[in-house]
């Protein structure tokens, strides 16, 4: 892992020094101190305002910061991560936002060996702040396909049931004839149905909300997935444009019009999406258990 903060711009660094200085100073049982997203690829946005849809809004990037620990229980470390939150937040030199997550030594170095995907990116792309130089990190190991099964299946439960409440929200907001937000409850339940099926056959993912690129990333797990938004005529590219764009401008952009029509067209596809990801997924971790 990288252990350089020195391509930030100072007052990133400050802040940084800052938080592990009270995290090592309150938290003796710190092992490593671990910054990862996008202040650690170098990807931040240090503060983008623009107007989108006639509505002023900002953004800017936090600082995500894994607290590793041994010998503590995970109330007590963020009872004490929260003070250093309220203690960095005082000082109003500190803009960026910080967000703190923290595993026990042994619980992350067994996602690292089990290769969960998460964690996996941690160490991939993350910065060491501090070690306290008692622990390594582990290695993934290969797994049996026992251990792939179990898995692909918790992967898959985890994924399949959000998008089911998706489209239960979606048809609770068609029903009070809302369909702008109806057709955001269908973009993010199709999104997770795309989780599902990349999940259950790679056991890897990262965060996407571009309906186009996640179908595209799935599509060679199945011939069957084309059906579900084939985009060959112009009526059919303009309702997947439609439900792609859903998960910004349904929000916020009030001009943003669907029809009753859009939903009625959309929910079969979504549903037909739905139905394709649960015999596919179940049908590979099935595969899994017979590979024993």
């Amino acid at each position: 892992m990288k252990k350089s903060i020195s391509y930030l711009p100072k007052r990133k660094q400050e802040d940084l020094i800052f938080l592990v200085r009270e995290i090592n100073k309150r938290l003796p049982q710190a092992e490593m101190i671990i910054l990862y997203g996008s202040y650690a690829t170098g990807k931040f946005v240090e503060h983008d305002e623009r107007i989108e849809f006639g509505i002023p809004t900002s953004f800017m990037s936090d600082y995500d910061i894994l607290v590793v620990t041994s010998g503590i229980s995970d109330k007590k470390v963020g009872n004490v991560l929260d003070n250093i939150d309220d203690l960095y937040y005082k000082d109003p030199e500190h803009q960026t936002p910080v967000q703190f997550i923290n595993d026990d030594i042994k619980t992350l170095n067994r996602q690292l060996e089990e290769g969960r995907y998460f964690y996996t990116q941690v160490k991939q792309e993350g910065i060491v702040l501090y070690d306290s130089g008692k622990f390594k990190l582990a290695r993934r190991r290969k797994l049996n396909f026992k251990e792939i099964q179990q898995q692909a299946q918790e992967y898959f439960d985890e994924k399949f049931e959000n998008a089911t409440e998706f489209i239960y929200l979606a048809n609770d907001s068609y029903g009070r004839k809302n369909y702008k937000m109806s057709s955001f409850n269908l973009h993010q339940a199709s999104e997770n149905f795309y989780y599902a099926i990349r999940l259950s056959f790679t056991l890897r993912n990262n965060k996407q909300h571009n309906l186009a690129k996640l179908s595209a990333s799935v599509k060679g797990h199945s011939s069957e997935l084309a059906k579900v938004f084939p985009r060959d005529t112009a009526e059919e590219k303009r309702l997947f444009t439609l439900l792609k764009d859903a998960y910004v401008e349904a929000r916020y952009n009030p001009d943003f019009v669907v029809t009753k029509e859009d939903i009625d067209a959309l929910l079969p596809k979504v549903e037909l999406l739905r139905d394709i990801t649960m015999k596919i997924c179940e049908g590979k971790i099935r595969e899994y258990g017979e590979m024993e």
